[in-house]
């Protein structure tokens, strides 16, 4: 099973994007939604490094929500 994370695009520079989520910041490679017209704001899914598709804030909350959750279920070490 994979995990990807939900991030905000802060800035873009070619293929590469620095993106953050819940104060941590990472580079992003873009590569993969060189079809998809991206701007900082914008956000992603991310997996090892890449963006896979772009998602709405909405859909980006609701993942962490879900996230929180799951952390906060009994039996979590």
């Amino acid at each position: 099973m994979c995990l990807g994370i939900p991030m905000e695009i802060l800035d873009i520079n070619g293929y590469i994007a620095r993106c953050g989520a819940r104060g941590v910041e990472r580079e992003v490679n873009l590569f993969l939604l060189q079809e998809t017209p991206l701007k900082p704001g914008d956000h992603v899914i991310v997996h090892v490094g890449y963006a896979l598709q772009k998602i709405s804030p909405e859909e980006a909350r609701s993942a962490w929500e879900l996230f929180d959750q799951m952390l906060d279920a009994p039996g979590h070490a």
